[in-house]
This record gives structure tokens, sequence and C-alpha cells, in this order.
């Protein structure tokens, strides 16, 4: 798995900050700070999916997942050890 929070964080910068992450803390509110709406959430997602591997689920497609860095690594480690074959 490539280094997550780098990755996730360079992602976020290049393609809703236009690469200014003044202001851009690992707990930053994707929402509530208007770095992403719901058309940039597709596009995060299908980046999740296609770097990580990764199938996200409905059910998945929560803020508590998807609406900071933070939420995101610690998603992204749940999602791979549930993903891992046993």
């Amino acid at each position: 798995m490539p280094d997550v929070k780098p990755t996730l964080r360079q992602f976020i910068i290049d393609n809703f900050l236009f690469g200014d992450d003044n202001g851009l803390a690992d707990d930053t509110s994707f929402l509530e700070e208007g770095i992403i709406d719901s058309t940039g959430m597709l596009e995060l997602i299908t980046f999740l999916e296609e770097t990580f591997s990764i199938q996200l689920d409905d059910e998945e497609l929560i803020p508590e997942n998807l609406d900071s860095i933070n939420n995101l690594v610690s998603f992204l480690s749940k999602k791979q050890v549930v993903q891992q074959p046993q």
C-alpha cells in the first residue's frame, strides 16, 4: 500500500486546493471548509478505489470515513485489514 497520508494530502492539494496547502491540517473537515463538494467526493472515492485497490460500499460513504485526512487514513487502515486475504 502506498504511503497513505502523503498520498492523500497531495491528491487533495492538487485536485481541490489548486496546489496551495495553506491551512490544510490533517483534521480539517473537507465539507465544513468547502474544500470538497459532492462532485469532488465522487472524485475522491474513485481515487481511493483505484489507488488503494479497495471497493467502498454505500454504507461506508459517511463523513466519519471521508471528511478529513485523518478520517481517511483511519478508514483506509481498517479497510485494508478487512480486505486482506485470510
